[in-house]
């Protein structure tokens, strides 16, 4: 469970500075939108006060405390399903990852009316009008990872 609770405290620390330095330092507050790697990569001003890509943003504000209360049941049910089915390390480094993740946007649901973005990625013409952070990232890959690695629901034994 170590790699567990490793890999979950690096994405949300990870998460958390990232937010912390580009809305701060870069001031992107202020700024609204800074080119990075153009056309590819641009850092713009996001508050997500839905859920993916805004979904029901225009929604009462008890939402916000549902959301947050949601994320950490989730948390909670990924970490006993870890404790009682995964013995690979890939597993638990891929729940790691969405538990950090999911912890970093309900922490900004805490402090924030919503979770901050701030990532733009388009490509070959198409302008993508969405924005995410790094816990997104963190949470997508540890769920890819889960997918593509995960067991078959039983603790197997670890060979000696």
């Amino acid at each position: 469970m170590w790699l567990f609770w490793t890999s979950a405290v690096l994405a949300f620390v990870l998460d958390q500075g990232s937010k912390l330095y580009v809305f701060k330092a870069l001031d992107l507050v202020t700024l609204e939108r800074i080119e990075v790697f153009p056309p590819l990569l641009e850092f713009r001003k996001g508050l997500n006060t839905g859920v993916n890509f805004g979904l029901f943003a225009d929604s009462s504000s008890a939402q916000r405390w549902v959301l947050i209360a949601l994320s950490l049941g989730l948390c909670l049910m990924l970490m006993l399903w870890a404790r009682r089915s995964f013995c690979r390390p890939i597993e638990y480094l891929s729940a790691g990852f969405v538990v950090g993740g999911a912890l970093g946007n309900a922490f900004d649901r805490l402090i924030h009316p919503g979770v901050l973005d701030f990532l733009n990625m388009s490509c070959c013409g198409l302008n993508n009008p969405y924005v995410f952070n790094v816990a997104d990232v963190f949470i997508f890959a540890g769920a890819i990872g889960l997918v593509l690695f995960g067991g078959d629901g039983h603790k197997r034994k670890k060979p000696s």
